[in-house]
């Protein structure tokens, strides 16, 4: 993977640039999930519609984006929208939808362009045909991808998706974490081979994770942050990065130093990874 940095072209700006930094990403596989909350409270700070909280987190989206290649970062989960936000008012619902759709097509190219592949994870059946339009041809666009998997959750509810691959094993005398990892997979339409996420970041001050990624996240490293999610950004994300590779993970075993064997660097075995 090029973790050197890449500039999308024209002159140098904070939004035309792919972020180098000098973590190390120790050579390996790193999925990072965002659950990228503040977006309202960062708007009525500013006395300003909720609307723009959302246009600002879009723009938060693309930094955190071309950051995450020079941060070692192979898969990049973005919470966008669970299934419990369709109990917001209708028209922030819809500004949603139509502002996810903008930013599938404004950003199509750019992620063609810097070999990213993007995958929707969640439910379909109940977007606008025209957002369900836009998500297919992004997907079929860039599913070459492979310098970096971005996944967007929309409609996502993990308990719903645990729900719905338990019924898909339905009959399994004794299914495996590798079977159940496969059924959870095609449950929430996501891609197979997709590792366990190994940094869960959540911005805006909360500190739980509103049913996301629930198997995947069960060994997962958390960092919380205060800052709103449209004000995060490369800087935020480099110190998130470095304190997760500064924690001990032990995945239930002994830390070596004090007599344990080697973690396993994915603790499911490889229910979730490529075979």
């Amino acid at each position: 993977m090029n973790t050197s940095g890449f500039k999308i072209g024209g002159p140098a700006s904070s939004s035309a640039r792919w972020v180098a930094t000098t973590v190390d990403p120790r050579g390996d596989e790193f999925h990072v999930a965002i659950i990228m909350d503040g977006n309202g409270r960062w708007a009525r700070s500013r006395d300003r519609p909720r609307r723009a909280g959302h246009a600002a987190g879009a723009t938060a989206v693309r930094r955190a984006v071309e950051a995450a290649p020079g941060l070692g970062i192979t898969t990049l989960t973005l919470y966008a929208f669970s299934a419990s936000n369709w109990g917001r008012p209708r028209a922030e619902v819809d500004h949603l939808m139509r502002l996810l759709g903008s930013h599938l097509r404004s950003e199509s190219d750019r992620l063609a362009e810097h070999d990213v592949r993007l995958s929707v994870i969640g439910r379909r059946d109940r977007l606008p045909d025209a957002l369900r339009r836009e998500i297919e041809a992004v997907e079929a666009r860039t599913r070459r991808g492979s310098s970096m998997h971005l996944r967007l959750a929309v409609d996502y509810s993990a308990r719903e998706a645990l729900l719905a691959a338990t019924a898909l094993l339905a009959g399994i005398e004794a299914p495996s974490r590798e079977s159940f990892g496969r059924a959870l997979a095609l449950a929430q339409n996501a891609p197979p081979g997709t590792r366990n996420v190994d940094l869960m970041v959540r911005t805006g001050g909360e500190k739980r994770l509103s049913d996301f990624l629930l198997w995947e996240s069960a060994y997962a490293e958390l960092f919380f942050t205060d800052t709103l999610w449209p004000d995060f950004g490369k800087d935020e994300l480099a110190s998130a990065v470095r304190e997760f590779h500064a924690r001990d993970r032990r995945f239930g075993t002994l830390s070596p130093a004090v007599g344990g064997g080697r973690a396993p660097s994915v603790p499911f075995g490889r229910e979730l990874e490529r075979e």
